[in-house]
């Protein structure tokens, strides 16, 4: 009975939403657990049947399988998407999710690192071998220009623009942005083209990827984790880093140095400003630590 609405919400993701494949793919478990939820319930009934007391019953479901309240919201957060599109397309006349309580989640403010930390872990990488040479490149582009992963293992050639200092990055939701690239980034990824990328075989298809694996195709998600995960160990750090700090880390010097809040979030590509707004949460923890570290009247 939901395979139909399933395949429907899933175009209407792809082609109006224009959603990149992995959160299409979040999108579509979410509407799977609800299914999921009715087969245990032994009451499966059709999206227009379903009524406020089923969404209650299964968020209380979600949560006694012992799913955090990040990821019981994030899930409503999809099944709200869904009936959104159910209302587009007159599948049903009245939304049973717009009253839906989501369970209240703490705002966690990522870890941060200094621009001290992230020399130590770049100055890690072996730039003797081939690999090395593109990895130096990699996190230098991605602290220099607040790329996510998705941005920077999609990164084109033809989006270069380094004699003028900029490069052009497609986003969520297939957004493009220019941002600013610094020189050492320019530095690194012009050794990295010039020097490396040169002599690897290209597959097909990927001529115009700038960061090609060994297959002469563009990296997983996973690889950059990997990378990362490597230099961080042998650099002695133990905080909570993953891709996404480096960006974390990007967006939080900025602020720090004074940057305009409307700079950064053009920047990132963050759609709303309140998304861009956490890095201002930092940023009081640095203005506290400063005023304490250095005001008299802060001082024992």
């Amino acid at each position: 009975m939901w395979n139909s609405y399933k395949k429907g919400f899933k175009a209407w993701l792809q082609l109006e939403k224009s959603l990149s494949e992995n959160s299409v793919e979040g999108y579509m478990r979410d509407i799977d657990k609800l299914t999921q939820f009715l087969q245990h319930e032994n009451n499966i009934k059709a999206p227009n049947e379903i009524v406020l007391t089923d969404l209650q019953r299964f968020v209380q479901w979600i949560g006694e399988l012992g799913l955090i309240a990040t990821s019981q919201a994030r899930i409503i957060s999809g099944i709200r998407s869904f009936y959104k599109y159910c209302l587009i397309e007159q599948i049903i006349t009245a939304d049973p999710s717009a009253l839906l309580d989501v369970p209240k989640t703490k705002r966690k403010l990522p870890d941060v690192l200094s621009f001290h930390e992230i020399e130590n872990i770049i100055a890690q990488i072996d730039v003797s071998k081939p690999d090395g040479g593109r990895n130096r490149a990699i996190l230098e582009t991605m602290y220099s220009c607040g790329l996510r992963v998705s941005e920077v293992i999609n990164l084109k050639i033809s989006c270069l623009y380094t004699d003028v200092g900029f490069i052009r990055v497609i986003g969520k939701g297939n957004k493009e942005r220019l941002i600013p690239i610094g020189t050492d980034a320019i530095k690194y990824v012009n050794i990295y083209k010039q020097n490396i990328r040169v002599h690897q075989p290209i597959q097909n298809g990927f001529e115009d990827i700038l960061f090609l694996n060994k297959h002469g195709k563009n990296l997983s998600r996973i690889m950059i984790f990997y990378i990362i995960k490597d230099v961080v160990s042998k650099a002695g750090i133990t905080k909570n880093i993953s891709p996404h700090t480096f960006r974390h880390s990007f967006a939080t010097h900025l602020i720090e140095g004074g940057a305009d809040l409307r700079a950064v979030q053009e920047m990132l590509g963050h759609e709303s400003i309140t998304t861009t707004e956490i890095y201002t949460h930092l940023d009081r923890d640095f203005l506290r630590t400063t005023l304490q570290q250095f005001h008299p009247a802060f001082k024992k």
